[in-house]
């Protein structure tokens, strides 16, 4: 039976319109707001090599490699000891690296804006994004209209949180849209180490406690050998359900520039440019009498004759072909693939 390697994670790649990899862009997009030498890069330790080959000028200590993926609560969480160990109440943006941002100077005006807000609080902040359209592959934020904050100087809008939303349905998400007080979910998060880990300690005592076995050895040669061994026994959890839907701190800023988190091939095909058929080409292919169509092919040749709608992904290690609109369920196929065993590294 053969089994599939997938080598690098979208991060890794150019894939918006730019030379530069989704990490880079992300880089150069903080640049002005967070000195590289206090950047920090927390990846699965097998892509640290490439964090480095990608982003050079950051000093290696920086690229802190998981022994394996234990989804973002863990991943937060490691990353506030660390930067304790320099300042208790150190402030924290954490950002993915695999989101396109369009307009850098509003989103830098929103971060300086929740820096200050969690200065002055003990807050929690994440960003909304404002919807454009009743988008079924991000979760939603439920605002409070009436329990609006303000930092002085600035312009944008920080409300208390209400609820949090998990990805809708279709008529679920026109819903949301209709009613104006729901935001798409980022995953983009700013807070102070110290109100973090003490939420942390609130809402998941076992990570919290797992997390302080690491810090004690932080700084001595035991340190890689404890990590290993704490994060082979954690469970994995993500921050939106182990701490923002149950802390009480948590608030929101309702952003304002143009994002996306790259999710499915469809958002793909939204940002990417297009031909005068509607068609995003890329790679060796033939094409005729096609339109609105996604077609990638990096590796290997691809004849497209009289196709519509589609999104069609031709790799070395498979072929993808479905309907636009459909690729949100792309994650059906990886499961297939996990369950027969066939996944090697994903």
């Amino acid at each position: 039976m053969k089994s599939y390697t997938f080598k690098l994670p979208k991060q890794f790649l150019p894939i918006a319109d730019s030379s530069d990899t989704m990490l880079q862009q992300t880089i150069k997009r903080l640049k002005d707001t967070v000195p590289l030498d206090r950047m920090y890069i927390i990846t699965n330790k097998q892509y640290a090599g490439e964090v480095k080959k990608q982003i050079p000028k950051i000093p290696t200590g920086n690229i802190i490699g998981e022994p394996v993926g234990r989804n973002t609560a863990p991943c937060i969480g490691l990353a506030s000891i660390i930067l304790r160990q320099f300042d208790e109440q150190a402030k924290m943006l954490v950002v993915p690296a695999d989101h396109v941002i369009e307009n850098v100077d509003e989103f830098t005006k929103v971060v300086h804006t929740g820096l200050q807000f969690v200065e002055q609080n003990n807050a929690i902040v994440t960003l909304g994004i404002v919807p454009t359209h009743p988008e079924t592959g991000y979760g939603y934020i439920q605002f409070i209209e009436d329990a609006y904050f303000n930092v002085p100087g600035s312009s944008v809008d920080i409300f208390k949180v209400k609820t949090f939303a998990e990805k809708p349905t279709l008529d679920v998400a026109k819903v949301f849209l209709e009613s104006g007080d729901f935001l798409w979910n980022s995953g983009m998060f700013i807070f102070r180490a110290d109100v973090m880990l003490l939420q942390m300690q609130k809402f998941l005592p076992d990570l919290y406690h797992a997390l302080q076995k690491i810090e004690k050895v932080i700084h001595s040669h035991n340190y890689q050998k404890v990590l290993q061994q704490v994060f082979a026994e954690i469970k994995g959890i993500s921050v939106d359900y182990g701490i923002m839907e149950k802390a009480k701190n948590v608030y929101v800023i309702k952003a304002k520039f143009s994002w996306s988190d790259l999710g499915s091939w469809d958002e793909v095909y939204r940002l990417k440019r297009k031909d005068k058929n509607l068609n995003v080409i890329m790679g060796d292919t033939f094409v005729k009498d096609s339109k609105n169509n996604l077609i990638m092919s990096p590796k290997g040749f691809v004849g497209v004759i009289g196709a519509e709608d589609l999104i069609i992904i031709n790799t070395k290690e498979g072929l993808l072909i479905c309907k636009k609109g459909r690729s949100q369920e792309v994650k059906e196929i990886v499961d297939y693939l996990k369950r027969k065993g066939m996944i090697e590294n994903i």
